[in-house]
This record gives structure tokens, sequence and C-alpha cells, in this order.
């Protein structure tokens, strides 16, 4: 949930500095009047700036692999985890996170969003949880009671 909250205010937000850009030419007030730009301001500034190519209408997405990185470090050290154990691991939340990404983009309602996304957590917790020994289950299960809490802490603010 505050995953999907945060990129739709992460859109909006550069949605909203590239259309005030756009009103300004992308170089401030400066040149001949708004948006000049040493184009003379006419139609043929404007045709440079349609010739230029897309502008960043969608932040730029983080590689999956490197979300997965930063998450198996942080595994690899809380569960002692062996190399293989690491990658059986890393590859269930590869398979995961892709599968998170088309969920959000998808044309379902959020409601619908957020019931396929906390299915697919369990899921997902229930293939990693096939990989580990029963201590690090343990510790495994303390791991996302620790993170859910920092979670609804930030979202209670």
């Amino acid at each position: 949930m505050k995953t999907i909250q945060t990129l739709l205010v992460l859109t909006l937000v550069l949605l909203s500095i590239n259309s005030v850009s756009a009103q300004y030419g992308n170089n401030g007030y400066g040149g001949n009047g708004y948006g000049g730009g040493g184009y003379g301001g006419g139609r043929m500034g404007q045709m440079s700036q349609l010739n230029q190519g897309p502008s960043h209408d969608k932040p730029k997405e983080i590689p999956v692999e490197v979300t997965v990185g930063k998450i198996m470090e942080k595994l690899k050290l809380e569960l002692d985890l062996d190399a293989l154990q690491e990658i059986a691991i890393s590859n269930v939340l590869i398979e995961s996170i892709r599968s998170q990404g088309i969920l959000i983009k998808g044309e379902t309602s959020q409601e619908q969003k957020i019931e396929e996304i906390k299915a697919l957590s369990e899921t997902t917790d229930r293939k990693i949880n096939e990989f580990l020994n029963e201590d690090q289950k343990v510790k495994y299960k303390a791991l996302n009671e620790e993170s859910n809490s920092k979670k609804r802490s930030r979202r209670n603010r």
C-alpha cells in the first residue's frame, strides 16, 4: 500500500515539474520572453522542443536486480544464508517483484490491486520459507513483523 502511494505521489510531482518546465521553455524566463531560448519564441521554438524526443513523464524505474540485491544483503546478514539459499531466494524475490510491477500497472481497481499484492506477498513468503531451516524461519518471521510494524507507524503519522 505504501509503495503504491509513494509511486503515485512521485509520478504526480514529476508530472507537475514537467508541466511547469514546459510552460517556461525548459530554461526559465531567459532568452526572448517566456521560453525563448534563442529560438525567437515563434513556431521554430515550439517545433524544436517537439523534436527533442519524449520528456520524462514517469520516474526512472530502479532495476529489479538492484532492489533484490539490497534485500538480499540484509537477509544474508540477518539469516546467515548459504550460497544456494541466496540464489534460490533471490530468484523468488525477482519473480515476485516483477509480478508486483505488472499488478501495479494493471487496469484493475486499487482495492483489487491491494488484495492481489497481499496474496503475492504471502506466496512469496511461503516460497522463501521452503528454503530456510527452522532457526532461519523464526528470524525471517521476526524481520517481516518488524518491517510491517515500521510501515504501520509511518502510515499513522
